[in-house]
């Protein structure tokens, strides 16, 4: 399969540029260990002679580290030829050391973040990451995080849409995408459930969805993606790895696997030990087999992850693989694979 150049044209007629790997650069907000800066820039370096060209970031990585060390590796390469996302709903207030609300990012900016889906949030919101950003426009602007998972609950995540709605948020985002200082708004969540309501209410491009389509989950194949497919939005896929377990690591939405969990993993990988496939490779090629699916973005925190995620592409998975996965029932059945 290798690293390849995906193109969407939204209905508005504007074209999006994807590769099918792309760059999730949350690890470069310093989670959970501080990256020197060098180190950082060597990572985005490696990602860019990979052949990546899609990258993505957001103001709460790192409270603006990783913005910044986007736009380093911008002033380095020409811009025109990179798709370039960032996201809003969070401002980034200066403030004293002990209220700095990072969370898994350390050794971050002495600022924290508040909530802000109004319509002046969002314009500051997205300003501001044109400064750190060193740039004048980007592709595709996501607003973040309306999800039942970071604000406690499916009602206060409803809540968050209606101030999104109600408050010109929302109008913000159409408002931006139609002076053409951005090509696509959507939404970068980690649950389906809030791009389905989208859908219903306004007129999204394209979602970036973390977590909830993977090897591991596929709810959105009867849920969020037939209506993206008619409506024609696209989907990039980040965290394809679930947190780590699908690449050798414990954890799964960012704490412990709980049993179920590591069990249904126990499977997948006596699968993989069974056709000689190791379990990051099926993870990052699933998802891309979806056409609705424009790319994937894990995470890199290394060079050496970065090159493991762009060979995971090129190895060969016999198609037997994934029969014996639907098989056994570790994969929906309806599932598009890849081709051999």
């Amino acid at each position: 399969m290798g690293v390849t150049d995906r193109q969407f044209i939204t209905r508005a007629g504007r074209t999006l540029r994807f590769t099918s790997l792309g760059f999730g650069s949350a690890p470069l907000g310093n989670y959970l260990r501080a990256l020197p800066e060098a180190e950082a820039d060597a990572i985005l370096d490696a990602a860019w002679e990979s052949g990546l060209r899609y990258f993505d970031t957001s103001p709460f990585y790192g409270l603006g580290l990783s913005e910044r060390r986007v736009g380093r590796l911008l002033s380095r390469h020409s811009a025109d030829r990179v798709t370039l996302s960032t996201k809003v709903g969070r401002l980034l207030i200066p403030c004293r050391p002990e209220e700095v609300n990072g969370g898994f990012f350390v050794e971050t900016p002495q600022v924290r973040f508040v909530y802000d889906y109004s319509y002046d949030g969002v314009m500051r919101s997205f300003e501001e990451s044109l400064q750190r950003l060193k740039c004048d426009r980007v592709d595709i602007l996501y607003v973040h995080d309306i999800c039942a998972l970071v604000h406690g609950g499916r009602e206060a995540s409803e809540a968050r849409i209606r101030e999104l709605m109600e408050t010109g948020g929302w109008r913000a985002l159409d408002e931006l995408r139609s002076s053409g200082v951005v090509d696509a708004i959507g939404a970068g969540v980690n649950e389906w459930q809030p791009c389905v309501r989208l859908l219903e209410l306004a007129d999204p491009d394209v979602f970036l969805l973390a977590g909830r389509y993977t090897l591991l989950e596929q709810e959105p194949l009867s849920t969020l993606f037939p209506m993206c497919a008619e409506r024609n939005v696209a989907v990039v896929v980040g965290g394809p790895y679930n947190s780590g377990i699908l690449a050798g690591g414990e954890n799964y939405n960012y704490s412990k696997a709980p049993e179920p969990i590591v069990r249904k993993v126990r499977g997948i990988q006596s699968v993989c030990e069974q056709f000689g496939v190791r379990i990051h490779e099926a993870a990052l090629q699933f998802v891309l087999a979806h056409p609705v699916v424009m790319s994937v973005i894990p995470g890199s925190q290394s060079t050496v992850e970065n090159a493991q995620n762009a060979a995971a592409l090129g190895a060969r998975i016999p198609p037997a693989f994934w029969e014996a996965l639907k098989s056994q029932g570790l994969l929906h059945s309806t599932a598009p694979v890849p081709r051999s």
